[in-house]
């Protein structure tokens, strides 16, 4: 995958409502469980991790802006 492929990604990530990151999430799961050529498969897990550090740094920012408010 280019550059710009993950510059784009990086873009809709950080705009993105986490129930549609959630949704394609599992969406490449399921394709990678289906597709046996390597390089596709490390592009998903690094597509894959992407996704989860940012709903990561989402529920620590939501959880820190509850703290805040006690």
């Amino acid at each position: 995958m280019n550059q710009d492929f993950w510059k784009t990604l990086h873009g809709w990530l950080n705009v993105a409502h986490s129930n549609d990151i959630q949704a394609k999430k599992r969406l490449l799961l399921e394709m990678h469980r289906q597709i046996s050529d390597p390089g596709l498969r490390s592009d998903i897990q690094r597509i894959l991790r992407l996704m989860d550090r940012e709903l990561l740094a989402r529920a620590e920012w939501a959880m820190y802006c509850v703290i805040q408010l006690r």
